[in-house]
């Protein structure tokens, strides 16, 4: 927002309202309050990924910040899904966050009286190690989040899982400081140090741009299943110098062995290397979907050849007019 005058209530911009994977106090509320101006914006947290994602194609919500990638657990396959299908949504940041889970419980257990912990199934399965160490009789009950399933300890919550009947759960932090929860384990996570990747999420406009150090998310679905069609839609990163920082393979959901890929690439979609790859994917699989162009989180620049650089496709571009017009 701008402006050198006060504007009256009536004319003054309202404040974005941005929403995440909720309740409060959730990995991916603490992401998104490294966005900048999210911390006096309207927050509004979601029980689903996929409601998040529909606010922002509704217009309820400018934003949406998701999680999309673990580093012990790989993509976050709801997030991959659900951007990979109905109006098209563009990631415009992306936040890294440092992983650490408690083991809380009601009042009075301790560790030995744990039978059934709940917690979201992407936080169980980083603590599976530790769980079968120190409580290998104990079951788990899935929920729409980590915050959810702790809060349902005190006196229930509505994103809490249905079936109840839960006497500890695995969360952050956070929510154990912020709710005065019963904390009887500390750094149940098996792998120190994993770090969770979240997207923010809003709808197509202008790109941010190019910094040098900036990813490309795609969704490519492979065109027909024969010998070497997945070879040819990675031969258009390799010919250009593009080099990939994740690919996973995901069902369409039609008919089994059909599958979509979603890639991560390292680049901007204004990088001359990157124009190139894409046109070339587009020619084989026209139902490519561009899922954004943003900065890298960890700052880390690509490492690439001189000839893959804009200059030589400049230079090269320059050199096939000159022929074209018989000037060479």
């Amino acid at each position: 927002m701008s402006g050198s005058s006060v504007s009256s209530p009536e004319t003054a911009p309202q404040a974005p309202v941005y929403t995440y994977l909720g309740p409060e106090g959730t990995f991916t509320e603490a992401a998104l309050l490294r966005v900048p101006g999210a911390d006096t914006a309207r927050r509004l947290p979601s029980s689903s990924v996929n409601t998040a994602l529909e606010r922002v194609r509704s217009g309820e919500a400018a934003a949406a910040m998701v999680p999309i990638e673990n580093s012990v657990e790989g993509g976050v396959t709801a997030t991959l899904d659900a951007m990979a299908y109905g109006p098209e949504l563009r990631i415009v940041r992306e936040v890294l966050v440092p992983i650490s889970f408690v083991l809380v419980a009601r009042p009075g257990l301790v560790l030995e009286d744990v039978e059934v912990i709940s917690t979201h199934a992407v936080a169980w399965a980083q603590c599976r190690d530790w769980i079968d160490a120190h409580i290998p009789h104990a079951e788990h009950v899935p929920s729409s989040s980590t915050a959810a399933a702790a809060l349902g300890l005190v006196g229930g919550h509505p994103e809490a899982p249905a079936s109840g009947g839960y006497d500890a759960a695995i969360c952050s932090h956070v929510v154990a400081e912020r709710h005065g929860l019963n904390v009887i384990a500390d750094g149940v996570e098996d792998n120190t140090g994993a770090v969770t990747r979240f997207v923010l999420v809003s709808t197509p406009g202008q790109l941010p741009e190019q910094t040098g150090r900036d990813k490309t998310t795609l969704m490519i679905p492979l065109p027909e299943d024969r010998p070497g069609a997945l070879m040819e839609i990675l031969d258009q990163f390799a010919a250009r110098g593009v080099n990939l920082s994740r690919i996973e393979s995901r069902p369409t959901g039609e008919f089994l062995g059909d599958y979509f890929f979603s890639i991560d690439a390292e680049g901007h979609a204004r990088d001359a290397r990157m124009v190139d790859a894409l046109t070339g994917l587009h020619r084989i699989s026209p139902s490519i979907r561009f899922l954004g162009s943003y900065a890298r989180a960890d700052g880390r620049a690509p490492s690439v050849p001189w000839h893959h650089r804009d200059a030589a496709f400049q230079a090269a571009g320059s050199w096939v007019e000159s022929v074209l017009r018989g000037q060479q």
